[in-house]
């Protein structure tokens, strides 16, 4: 039963939490005298500019990165794992029909603002999500609405049932959440980086709900923008653009283990070569993302490359709105046919990586081995197109050159592999470069463009949801098709089956109806990525869901 593997969770966070007190215990007796090397600056490369920094607004690493350092979840990640332990919340329970949740607070912890943090803060910030107003800022809540499916009023196109129906402070300790209906995502969700809490008198003062669209761009709050607000290791700085630097300084008062530097630098240096310069000049002392091909140089050269276990997917996006013919479900096969995924993973992927046959990695519940394959067969491609009238089909391809991202370590060239051989079985192919934020993800996921784009996806918990629920559960713009009701009725029933053994076989048979039926798009591969630190730099742990939290980290000083 999927509510008993829960209560396991329940049970295993309560252990969780204890190991947490006596660590934060210890962390204090280091405070005041012990052996551990604190204090100086670690300074990391981000890869691109972030969004903003209101969780909620955003669902990108680059925004994530910052974000993670200055807020904290009511549940966490055991560092280095996918698995569930204590965050703000110490303990967490739910009703058998797993629709009332009760969390039972953290005590004595305080936003950077001095504010308390409580069950009424919790209340807040769920309350906030769910009153939000302006499809401007609907549109920008993708995580909840991937897990809340609506608002109390839905402005935004893509909104729709609500999950959540209240949120209650039985006291200032314990929160107690109601929703209209069990969903697999949870309790995992509750450890998403969107949904961390933030301080409710700051989010007032600095009018946070304020969302202004103008034209393909988007204004945010000053919340978002200068003042966020949460309870983590570390608080805002500032972000001087013209540096192209984050700055987060060291909290002292932090309830957990406390930052061991007084301040972290997120540089950004969106070139890829220009990061890897600047690692070995010793300007910056972490980078990520590294080519494939620059992981044994690196490594040779005395840097730490530590490798993540791979727990994500990269895709082709296919946009069935605006070209007519991708409607068809032979053009889609042909397309999947036309790529040679083995290639492209044993020449552009990093060391470790595979094919992938369907949207979720083969350690998440509901995988089917037996799913249709699309093995690399160009002259079946070139019979599809002509069977569905489409040879001499012209695609307009989107794909973003000035990043690095997880499962996309190179876009530039992974597109250039894939439109040669889209072009190989005749179809011509418009590659469209468009900077990542405020080009190539708003008019890929909110403007829909495109017709075809490569985007990928790192796991933020161990669910099937989280994958192809993420993806496919309902209409989006990203892939242009607001009506395959029957995929989204599918998944919807799969993501509500409380029984384990269901759930993996309802599950199954989603990924299975995906590949063979429906093809919204195509998996490319798997891919496990590195982030690389100096060796002066100990304490950083890699994470599968690539959430590096910086306060276990220290710098020697040289």
């Amino acid at each position: 039963m999927q509510v008993r593997r829960l209560k396991t969770a329940v049970a295993v966070a309560a252990v969780a939490a204890l190991a947490a007190g006596a660590a934060g215990c210890a962390q204090s007796d280091r405070d005041k005298g012990g052996d551990a090397k604190t204090g100086g600056t670690f300074i990391f490369a981000g890869a691109g500019d972030p969004k903003n920094f209101d969780p909620i607004f955003n669902d990108d690493g680059e925004s994530f990165r910052p974000t993670r350092q200055m807020f904290d979840t009511l549940i966490s990640h055991k560092p280095g794992t996918a698995d569930l332990e204590a965050g703000l919340a110490e303990k967490w329970e739910h009703d058998p029909e797993g629709k009332v949740w009760t969390f039972n607070l953290r005590k004595g912890v305080k936003f950077h603002d001095g504010t308390p943090f409580n069950a009424a803060a919790v209340c807040f910030n769920f309350d906030r999500w769910f009153n939000m107003k302006g499809a401007a800022a609907q549109s920008q809540m993708l995580y909840y609405m991937d897990v809340f499916g609506g608002f109390a009023k839905n402005e935004s196109e893509d909104a729709g049932k609500p999950v959540y129906n209240k949120c209650e402070a039985k006291d200032d300790n314990t929160a107690v959440l109601t929703l209209n209906n069990y969903k697999g995502a949870f309790p995992g969700a509750f450890a998403l980086t969107s949904l961390s809490i933030a301080s409710p008198e700051a989010l007032k003062k600095y009018n946070a709900d304020e969302v202004k669209q103008n034209g393909d761009s988007f204004a945010y709050s000053a919340f978002a923008t200068e003042h966020p607000v949460g309870t983590g290791p570390f608080t805002f700085g500032g972000w001087d653009k013209a540096k192209n630097e984050i700055t987060l300084n060291r909290n002292p008062d932090y309830w957990g283990e406390k930052a061991k530097v007084d301040k972290v630098i997120i540089k950004v240096i969106k070139d890829e070569s220009t990061r890897k310069q600047e690692l070995r000049a010793g300007t910056v002392q972490g980078i990520d993302f590294p080519a494939p091909s620059d992981r044994k140089a690196l490594a040779g050269e005395g840097f730490q490359v530590l490798d993540r276990k791979a727990f994500n997917i990269l895709y082709l996006g296919i946009n069935q709105k605006n070209n007519p013919k991708l409607k068809d479900l032979r053009v889609r096969q042909a397309i999947a046919y036309a790529l040679n995924r083995q290639q492209l993973v044993q020449t552009k992927a990093p060391g470790g990586s595979s094919v992938a046959d369907e949207f979720m990695p083969d350690t998440v519940l509901g995988y089917a081995p037996d799913v249709q394959k699309y093995e690399y067969n160009p002259t079946k491609a070139k019979d599809l197109l002509a069977q569905a009238g489409a040879t001499g089909l012209t695609l307009n391809f989107y794909y973003p050159p000035d990043v690095t991202r997880p499962y996309m370590p190179n876009p530039q060239e992974i597109f250039t592999v894939l439109a040669n051989d889209l072009q190989a079985v005749g179809i011509k192919v418009n590659g469209v470069p468009r900077p990542w934020n405020g080009g190539f993800k708003d008019d890929v996921q909110q403007f829909g463009k495109h017709d075809l784009h490569i985007l990928g996806w790192t796991g933020d918990y161990n669910d099937p949801g989280n994958f192809v629920g993420t993806f496919f559960g309902r209409g989006k713009v990203e892939f242009g098709d607001q009506a395959m009701t029957e995929m989204f009725a599918a998944i919807t029933k799969a993501d509500g089956t409380v029984d384990e053994a269901g759930k993996k076989a309802a599950w199954e048979q989603v990924n299975r109806d995906i590949a063979a039926k429906w093809l919204p798009a195509i998996p490319v591969w798997h891919a496990p990525p590195a982030i690389v630190v100096s060796k002066d730099v100990k304490g950083l742990v890699p994470s599968p869901l690539t959430d590096e939290r910086f306060n276990t980290v220290s710098v020697s000083k040289s």
